[in-house]
């Protein structure tokens, strides 16, 4: 059915569900095999390469390259049906998504042509950037040195989200004149090790452990310039609330199917059959309210990344700035809304089933626990009061920022 025929408001475009109809058996197959690999802890090694072959992953690649078009506003509603099919694999993809605008946004044509020609073989990257332990944020102690006429790479890198089912990984380190810079190089390359350790109660085939590079040789041609695109911050969140979104629907869905099929019933209960008892029908509406209002603010937002997007493909600064801080303090507004609602409705899911709902088999619990997974990526504490200071005092919301311990500053 389209999406509007399912009860999930108007696409983003008039071509969306042409492009739509062209993935969705494949998310079908996808959420057939979820559950499985939930609670046997299977990498979905074979549905990326699903993803691969059939498109999804060069999606925002002009057609002339080889790609789909698609419009920011339409890769995050098709985020949204790929997250209600396992919200593992919109996770896993983030970091491929966001080199893609990188690539999109960068000036270099040979640079492009490069990446486009590789993205449309179905090649992916995945990221390593963040640090832990004594990682600053202004600098990474993941180094390259030079040794000849060539550079090494040593460091260890963690969340290191979908690496281990990529192609190549995107670096984020540090020169030798402590400038930052990134690297990308193949995962497959000598010195490099990519762990499954990932080992969070939720989100827990994202493969979002650790990264290792010991001694990996790096040409200065592979080097750049530690330069993201402008709406980086915004772009990386909303995926994040995207995959919420289809975390909603997902849990929506099931609870449905499984009251609809419900034989047993409360002897206070207001009907002899749970799918004609008011009260439980009111659950699984609330459950299913939550997630369209989550779509729809996703989708909302995405039109600001769009505009901000577009804003960038011009040479006027006051309007890439303006339009980048928009969709930020746009994205901002979204996060706690969509974080609470879910977080909401993935607990009270279980007053429409009872306790048969605990059962392992199910595995109902993965929708709290990656809700909460998810929520906990997203620096949520902080948005209220950067969407307060621009209410009271116009402050836009900060353009980047970067995990880390806070850099002492210099003595006066």
């Amino acid at each position: 059915m389209s999406q509007i025929e399912s009860g999930w408001g108007s696409p983003p475009s008039a071509k969306y569900e042409q492009l739509a109809e062209k993935f969705r058996p494949l998310f079908a197959n996808i959420r057939a095999g979820a559950i499985a690999r939930e609670l046997r802890r299977e990498p979905p090694l074979e549905e990326i390469e699903w993803l691969k072959q059939s498109g999804f992953t060069a999606l925002r690649l002009p057609q002339s390259a080889g790609g789909a078009g698609a419009t920011l506003s339409e890769l995050f509603t098709l985020l949204i049906e790929l997250g209600e099919a396992d919200s593992n694999l919109v996770q896993s993809l983030r970091g491929h998504f966001g080199f893609i605008e990188n690539v999109l946004s960068n000036r270099d044509p040979a640079f492009q042509q490069q990446w486009f020609t590789r993205i449309a073989r179905g090649e992916i990257v995945g990221p390593a950037w963040s640090e832990t332990g004594e990682a600053r944020q202004s600098v990474f102690s993941t180094q390259i040195k030079r040794s000849g006429d060539s550079w090494r790479l040593d460091g260890k890198k963690f969340y290191t989200t979908g690496s281990l089912y990529s192609d190549w990984i995107n670096i984020g380190l540090t020169d030798e004149n402590h400038k930052g810079v990134s690297v990308t190089v193949s995962r497959t390359a000598p010195g490099v090790t990519v762990l499954d350790d990932w080992n969070g109660f939720g989100q827990t085939l994202t493969a979002s452990g650790t990264a290792i590079f010991e001694n990996v040789e790096i040409q200065h041609t592979d080097i750049s310039e530690d330069a993201h695109f402008g709406y980086s911050p915004a772009f990386y969140q909303l995926i994040h609330l995207a995959t919420l979104a289809g975390i909603g629907r997902a849990q929506s869905g099931e609870v449905a199917a499984l009251v609809a099929a419900r034989t047993r019933t409360y002897s206070n209960g207001n009907a002899t059959r749970a799918a004609d008892d008011a009260q439980i029908l009111q659950v699984v509406g609330r459950l299913r309210s939550a997630a369209y209002t989550s779509g729809a603010i996703v989708q909302h937002a995405a039109q600001a990344l769009k505009r901000a997007f577009e804003a960038q493909q011009q040479d006027d600064e006051q309007q890439k700035t303006q339009s980048v801080a928009i969709a930020e303090l746009e994205v901002s507004q979204s996060l706690n809304v969509v974080t609470d609602l879910l977080l909401n409705a993935s607990t009270t899911l279980f007053d429409a089933l009872g306790a048969s709902a605990t059962l392992k088999p199910l595995a109902l619990d993965r929708f709290w626990r990656n809700a909460r997974t998810l929520s906990s990526h997203n620096p949520r504490i902080y948005k209220d009061r950067i969407v307060g200071d621009f209410a009271v005092n116009g402050t836009l919301p900060p353009e980047q920022w970067r995990i880390g311990v806070a850099d002492t500053p210099p003595e006066k």
